[in-house]
């Protein structure tokens, strides 16, 4: 049952979530379990900058599905791994069914492996310093979540900056929002509440 003002679902089991977040059980383990949680360490970050990028243009459903292909693909998203694939790997990976066979977003994979490879204070350090206030206010509806953020064009800056291929404001919100540089879980989104507790301000470390 959808909220009728805040855009939730009410799911099978009883908890409420973002309207997009119950649609398929694909997307309910990846609400409930990854999106808008902390993510940190260079190459997990790497994996969503990767994964953000091949999104572009297809469903997020669509990358979900091909994860462990992709993965397999990518020699788990290790970033040393991947800074030191050839022509041979771009060949490789042009026919592995398991992923989304896309040159230009392929080439840009391997292109900021090299970069991220390279960067003084490491990627979790570039990413994690365009991360949002963590008590802006909770967006109650869908229409409150933006797409771009001013953030997310300074993050998609700097990242250009450095050499990033595939990485626009939205694609850079995108990854805001994935790994919870911001908090876009709905006000009434069981998530959010676990995250927050009741008060729904940001937990403060002990």
């Amino acid at each position: 049952m959808t909220g009728p003002q805040d855009g939730t679902v009410l799911g099978a089991d009883g908890l409420r979530r973002c309207g997009w977040g119950d649609s398929t059980d694909d997307y309910r383990v990846y609400h409930d379990t990854e999106w808008g949680r902390p993510v940190h360490g260079d190459d997990a970050l790497f994996e969503r900058v990767c994964l953000e990028a091949f999104q572009s243009g297809l469903s997020w459903l669509t990358i979900l599905r091909r994860r462990e292909g992709f993965r397999a693909a990518f020699a788990g998203f290790e970033i040393a791994a991947v800074a030191e694939f050839g022509e041979a790997d771009v060949e490789r990976l042009l026919a592995d069914a398991g992923i989304i066979r896309n040159r230009a977003k392929i080439e840009a994979a391997i292109a900021n492996a090299r970069v991220a490879r390279g960067l003084d204070g490491g990627l979790e350090e570039l990413i994690w310093g365009f991360a949002g206030d963590p008590d802006r206010p909770a967006p109650r509806t869908l229409a409150e979540v933006p797409a771009v953020t001013p953030g997310s064009t300074a993050l998609a800056k700097a990242l250009k900056k450095e050499g990033f291929r595939f990485v626009g404001p939205t694609t850079a919100y995108a990854l805001m929002q994935a790994c919870g540089l911001v908090d876009d879980h709905l006000a009434a989104c069981h998530v959010r509440t676990e995250l927050r507790g009741p008060s729904g301000k940001a937990r403060r470390p002990r």
